[in-house]
Order: C-alpha cells, then sequence, then structure tokens
C-alpha cells in the first residue's frame, strides 16, 4: 500500500543479549542460477507508514511538520487496500525522511498496518522475483492500484515491508539526511534476517557490533548485538535481543538523524510531541525517542562532535 494522495495530486545488529560470538553476516548465495537485480531507486522514496485515527491525523502532520520542516500533500480519502476500505491519506517530505500518514475510516483489513516502511522499486515483478530467491514471503500478492502496484513481503523474523512501483517515476529531492530503518528481530533470526535483506537491497553490512551498549535498548548494564547496513534503500539498524525491551524500545521504527537534537526536541515539545527517553549519548551520536499526537513513536539522533 501506497499513499493514493498521489494518483490525485499527480502525485536490521545481529544481537544477542550478552556476549555470545556474532554469527557471520556475508551473504550465502542463492539457488543456482538465480540473479538477484537491484531494484533499489533511493531513500528519497522510502517512507514510514504511520497509521493515527481520523481525529488525530492533523494534530500528527502538524507535530510532525514543526518538528522537522517540509510539507505536506494534498490529503485525500481513498482505499489503498486490494480489499475494499477507506482512509484519509497524504505523503509527509521532510528533510530528514518521509512519512505516508493513514487514517483509516474502515477496519483496516489485515494484514495492512503491520507493514513498517514502503519502499519503491524500478521492477515490482522482478523485485518479487528477487525477494523470495532471498528468503522473503509473499504475504499480499501484488496488487494494482491507478498509478502503480504493490506488494508486501515479509522477511525472516517477521519484518513485514511494502514494495511499491509506479507507472510514472516519481521525482524528489535528496533527502539532507537520511534516516535508519530500526528492525528488532530475535537472536533466532537475526542472522537469516540480515543474510536475505543484504542479498536482496545489494547492501553491505557497514558496522557489526556484538557489543553494542545496552542504553540504547533501555538496558544500560548490558550489552546486545546491532548491525548497520547501508543500500539503495537507505540506512537500516538491526537489533537483536532477547525480546525483554523496556518501553518505548521496539515501537520506534525509524530514526531520524537531525543537526541538533535539543533544537528539533524543543521543537518537538512545543507542538505536542512528549519525550518518552531523554537525551543520552551512544555509539558517537545523541540520541532520544519521542511519542508524536496519535501515537507514533520514533527515535531521533544528532551525530556527536
Amino acid at each position: 500500500m501506497k499513499p493514493q494522495h498521489l494518483v490525485l495530486a499527480a502525485s536490521l545488529g545481529l544481537c544477542s543479549c550478552g556476549p555470545a560470538q556474532p554469527p557471520a553476516v556475508n551473504p550465502s548465495p542463492t539457488p543456482a542460477g538465480t540473479v538477484v537485480p537491484d531494484v533499489t531507486v533511493g531513500p528519497q522514496y522510502d517512507t514510514t507508514h504511520v497509521y493515527v485515527t481520523p481525529e488525530d491525523v492533523d494534530r500528527f502532520v502538524q507535530s510532525f511538520l514543526a518538528t522537522f520542516g517540509g510539507q505536506s500533500t494534498k490529503q485525500v480519502v481513498a482505499t489503498v487496500t486490494p480489499t475494499p476500505s477507506s482512509t484519509t491519506s497524504q505523503l509527509l517530505q521532510t528533510p530528514a525522511g518521509s512519512v505516508s500518514v493513514f487514517g483509516f475510516k474502515t477496519p483496516i483489513p489485515y494484514p495492512f498496518g503491520s507493514e513498517r516502511t514502503g519502499y519503491l522499486v524500478a521492477d515490482l515483478d522482478a523485485g518479487v522475483l528477487a525477494a523470495r530467491a532471498c528468503g522473503a514471503d509473499v504475504i499480499v500478492e501484488a496488487f494494482p492500484d491507478p498509478i502503480g502496484r504493490d506488494v508486501v513481503l515479509q522477511w525472516p523474523g517477521g519484518v513485514n515491508m511494502q514494495l511499491y512501483w509506479h507507472f510514472t517515476k516519481p521525482a524528489y529531492a535528496a533527502l539532507r539526511t537520511v534516516p535508519e530503518n530500526r528492525v528488532y528481530v530475535s537472536a533466532d533470526r537475526a542472522a537469516a534476517f540480515v543474510d536475505a535483506f543484504v542479498r536482496f537491497a545489494h547492501g553491505k553490512v557497514v558496522s557489526d557490533d556484538a557489543h553494542a551498549p545496552g542504553v540504547e535498548i533501555g538496558r544500560p548494564n548490558e550489552v546486545f548485538r546491532r548491525v548497520k547496513i547501508e543500500s539503495g534503500f537507505g540506512k537500516m539498524t538491526v537489533l537483536a535481543t532477547d525480546g525483554h525491551l523496556p518501553y518505548p524500545y521496539g515501537r520506534e521504527v525509524t530514526g531520524y538523524e537531525v543537526a541538533d537534537l535539543a533544537d528539533t526536541l524543543t521543537k518537538a515539545k512545543a507542538s505536542g510531541a512528549s519525550v518518552l527517553v531523554e537525551p543520552y549519548t551512544a555509539d558517537r551520536r545523541q540520541a532520544a525517542v519521542v511519542m508524536f499526537p496519535g501515537g507514533y513513536v520514533a527515535e531521533i539522533h544528532a551525530v556527536s562532535p
């Protein structure tokens, strides 16, 4: 599912808490004869899917844009699923990343609402074949919409995401900073997820820390495994844990990079957001966790000097 406002406007670290040795993250070969095409387009076309109640949509939009800057497309009411439903839909584009906002007026058809992000691909059919070859399940088969096609995948570890394709490729400005997709998985499935996604995205593991500081997941006296991936889709941080996570860790789907964390948090609080985790320093950056009106939880960070 992708925001249907485009129609009318023309428009994760492999980790287990503890000191276990890291499993290999080098991509394993796909089945003999299988070619995995690179279908990535660019991180400015990747959106986090935000579901809020219709009465919270405007408050969320105002707060998110006041915090990060940027603009919204015109809000429309549309059907964005392959089965009947109705939702408001709009795209928020900021220098720190984009979100697709949905305010469903009807019950949300399964499994929509569980797909964390939407990735634009150059060829949907090729993308589906590649994803399957790399170990993903297709949990919503490709379906048409007025400007393209969509599909929902599930990766090892239960990570759901959407791929979408437009008849006419959109043209968005490059982001000032690229957000990170924050993926929490079990230690049992972390290796399989990283292996599969890296192969599919033609990505690379840029860091693999078996002793990442536990303060990043609300457990300051412990360590866990964190893997960072970069690809044509953007950045991804994989956090493999035993699942013993204090609130709100695991709820933050995306981490947004900003130049000045204190200034951003001031803007967020002034616009109705609340700070759930006060700023802390780890991994050469300052970070905090906030909740926007409507319940959307996000990590925000600034690189330390």
